[in-house]
């Protein structure tokens, strides 16, 4: 019985090193199937195309047309956009509404080719974006997304990464949003220290960071996707004030959730499985006790 006991404590042990191994070996094989993964993805569009650089001053008006454009997440997968065609005037305010998976984020990825067309056109300022590398797409347009983006570094590298901009024309556009007195109160200032993905600032004060960064740029074309559905009706409300009176002169798409976010547009449209359900100016659509848009606005309260 002694020895009976003493192996039976062995092969316990054994079988507890065993499972180890086993989950370990299995660990191992998912991280070996990721990378294959990785190796076989499809490779982007070059970031410079040398002999189809746009004009320096490009996109100069802001005009966007999207030509019967649709696209999908994976060759075998069903269209998120179906033949959209649309056209957004030159420093138009378009604001983008639908319901969860309408397709709206889809419409503004398709705006920096993070997804290529499945058929149709994206033209800005008559330039097939297509035909350009992404670089120079990229970089001329902003974007201020739903989850700000921050790296760990300096307030200043997060505002203006490839150091293009100087001292006053950084705490200028802290000013304009709203952040200029926050970054005066806390030493370093412009070298104050952002920890990994923002965590010692708030939700509302990383999207106006990304909000100062937009500033920065200055492009003529400005995308809002979703900015402000994480934060308070406040700061909602300082990033509406200061897109309306910094960018009145740039085309500007908001995607929002929040109807009332999107109400001063010059248009609105309302996407409905990936195709235009409705387009017109928000009084239109609100006068219209049969659009969608007037019962989403009677959902949010506004009727």
């Amino acid at each position: 019985m002694g020895l009976s006991v003493t192996f039976a404590l062995s092969a316990t042990s054994s079988l507890n090193w065993m499972v180890r191994m086993f989950v370990e070996v299995e660990t191992s094989m998912v991280s070996m199937e990721r990378i294959k993964d990785y190796q076989e993805l499809p490779t982007e569009a070059p970031e410079v195309i040398a002999d189809r650089r746009p004009p320096a001053a490009w996109p100069e008006i802001g005009a966007i047309v999207y030509d019967k454009y649709s696209v999908r997440y994976r060759p075998e997968t069903d269209l998120i956009l179906k033949d959209v065609s649309l056209v957004v005037e030159p420093r138009e305010k378009l604001g983008i509404v639908g319901r969860t998976g309408a397709g709206k984020s889809s419409l503004a990825l398709s705006l920096f080719r993070i997804m290529e067309p499945a058929s149709g056109s994206i033209m800005i300022d008559g330039l097939d974006i297509t035909t350009i590398g992404l670089h120079d797409l990229r970089s001329r347009l902003s974007i201020i997304p739903q989850d700000p983006v921050l790296f760990t570094g300096t307030l200043r590298e997060n505002l203006d990464p490839f150091g293009d901009h100087d001292d006053v024309t950084i705490w200028q556009a802290l000013e304009n949003a709203r952040l200029k007195d926050f970054v005066t109160k806390h030493e370093p200032k412009l070298n104050f220290a952002i920890q990994p993905k923002g965590e010692n600032l708030s939700a509302g004060q990383r999207q106006l960071v990304c909000l100062a960064r937009a500033l920065l740029r200055r492009s003529n074309i400005l995308v809002l996707d979703e900015a402000t559905a994480a934060v308070d009706v406040e700061t909602d409300q300082v990033i509406q004030e200061a897109i309306r009176r910094e960018f009145a002169d740039c085309t500007v798409l908001t995607i929002a959730h929040r109807i009332n976010t999107v109400l001063d547009s010059s248009r609105i449209m309302v996407l409905d499985r990936g195709a235009i359900a409705e387009l017109d100016s928000p009084e239109a659509l609100m006068a219209n006790p049969g659009s969608s848009f007037y019962f989403l606005a009677a959902e949010a309260g506004l009727l």
